[in-house]
């Protein structure tokens, strides 16, 4: 077996898991959201804060070694135009999805209480971070779609 090819599958259904999953919890608990059904709203996030911690962060890690391991591997150098634009949308990314993380596990531990006490109604603060939480995916998800691009193209700028 080739580790090059089986590194670079690996590589590929990584991103697939990690930007799937990402955009997946996002969609599921915006929409949730809209409902202000308070014990959908404490499910839905609970797994999202769950899938981040199962699916995603591994992925994250994992990204960036294999992509250096295929890097080197095949003798580009850091420099290379296509991949520090991928490492810089890398970063900005990560930038935007630590706060994710900790506003949407937050926003769980919110909605958790609220439904435990048969609330109605989740506090602003819930609303406040869900916006902060909706802003900071957005650009995330644009970065990495142009990390994709970067990665499939290898353009020579």
């Amino acid at each position: 077996m080739n580790a090059y090819l089986t590194m670079k599958t690996l590589h590929i259904l990584s991103s697939v898991l990690m930007v799937g999953t990402g955009f997946g919890t996002a969609f599921y608990l915006y929409f949730t959201n809209r409902t202000r059904n308070v014990p959908a709203i404490a499910a839905v996030s609970r797994l999202v804060v769950r899938a981040d911690l199962w699916f995603t962060t591994p992925a994250v890690i994992f990204q960036p070694l294999s992509g250096m391991w295929l890097a080197h591997s095949v003798g580009w150098s850091w420099e290379t135009p296509w991949i520090a634009a991928t490492l810089v949308l890398y970063a900005i990314t990560g930038a935007c999805w630590l706060p994710v993380v900790w506003l949407q596990y937050e926003m769980s531990k919110m909605a958790a209480v609220a439904h435990a006490s048969g609330a109605d109604a989740l506090p602003s603060r819930y609303w406040r971070y869900a916006v902060w939480w909706e802003r900071l995916g957005y650009p995330a998800f644009v970065a990495m779609i142009a990390v994709y691009f970067l990665m499939v193209m290898k353009p020579d700028f």
